[in-house]
């Protein structure tokens, strides 16, 4: 028997109410290591919290292909670890492991049959990057851009992206502008972000949408307005750059992060103003899926790592140590208190 920590979910929220770390309790139980066939033994080193987490929450998520988390249960989501005992013929001990299904837990006996097995080259040894920028934010960025974006290279684009200082914006931005378009402006929460937009990753601009007006920030980044805009935020923010959008433009519906914490479907309904303009002026929005494109993830994660390798893009982590920081990594993420992609170290 090997004694491990794990992550239950000990409230829930609410579907008006806002997170807290109590939401969450770590606890000591026991876990029997003798393996059936098939199985391995994996000890956990990093593991994800994102912003879809939070309709895991509640009772009902709103979307028939997410589960919810069960109170007093075990909780789950994006995980890497290393293989330290087997009995899968496909899974060596050393192996490097992912999941999306991962258990909040420090070490997991689990089907090998159900994990995928990570090159570390593909990552150049960053084995966060694997829930990150070469995992499933990083197809969401890409795929997003490719699939909903209609950039055209040489055409003067200018894209607009909202929570640009979050795992998947600050991505969406890069991609962009190595895929033509001739402005790429973020909107996120503070002048540090803000300065990390455009120093570290290329952005043209960036916007802070706590400080002053947006909408004249917006038109002063944006001289010939809005043609894309990869929206990860919704609510006020969306109405106001959606009100600066050219015609024919293209909304990407990526997230939605200002809403989740309301009792709205999602996507959640739009103003009448918001829905005249997308009218009026012939612009796209349409969901966003990156599961529905699974046929383009493996393409998708080599194009993902050569720009990580020979350095077109840039990956920004915030790591918290402990799985008994889980809890707060997952509050602070919903309320933007990352840079990049957050990320818990479990284990080294």
């Amino acid at each position: 028997m090997l004694t491990v920590q794990r992550v239950v979910l000990s409230s829930r929220p609410g579907k008006n109410g806002s997170p807290v770390p109590e939401n969450f309790r770590v606890e000591e139980t026991s876990l029997a290591t003798d393996l059936k066939q098939g199985e391995v033994l994996v000890r956990t080193l990093y593991l994800s919290v994102d912003p879809y987490m939070r309709c895991r929450m509640n009772d009902d998520t709103g979307a028939d292909y997410l589960l919810p988390w069960r109170l007093e249960e075990c909780v789950d989501g994006g995980g890497v670890g290393v293989v330290e005992a087997s009995k899968n013929e496909a899974m060596a001990v050393g192996d490097i492991v992912t999941s999306f299904n991962w258990h909040w837990k420090t070490h997991s006996v689990i089907d090998g049959n159900l994990l995928q097995k990570v090159d570390p080259r593909m990552v150049d040894g960053h084995l966060s990057y694997v829930l990150g920028g070469v995992g499933m934010p990083g197809l969401t960025a890409l795929l997003g851009v490719r699939e909903k974006g209609h950039v055209t290279p040489g055409a003067g684009q200018t894209m607009v992206v909202s929570g640009a200082a979050g795992a998947c914006g600050s991505l969406a931005g890069q991609i962009a502008r190595l895929d033509g378009c001739e402005r790429v402006v973020g909107i996120c929460g503070s002048d540090e972000k803000c300065q990390s937009l455009v120093s570290e990753l290329g952005f043209t601009a960036a916007v802070n949408y706590k400080k002053g007006d947006i909408s004249t920030a917006l038109r002063e980044v944006c001289p010939s307005g809005v043609d894309i805009y990869f929206d990860n935020v919704g609510g006020a923010i969306s109405d106001t750059v959606i009100s600066q959008m050219n015609s024919g433009g293209h909304v990407i519906l990526c997230g939605q992060i200002s809403q989740y914490n309301k009792d709205l479907p999602y996507p959640p309904p739009l103003s009448d103003e918001t829905q005249e303009a997308l009218c009026s002026k012939n612009i796209t929005r349409e969901r966003f899926m990156v599961l529905n494109y699974m046929e383009k993830h493996e393409e998708g994660l080599l194009q993902l790592s050569h720009w990580v390798k020979i350095g077109q893009i840039k990956l920004l982590e915030t790591i918290v140590n402990g799985i008994e920081n889980m809890g707060v990594a997952f509050c602070s993420m919903m309320t933007g208190g990352n840079i990049g992609k957050q990320i818990v170290k479990i284990s080294d």
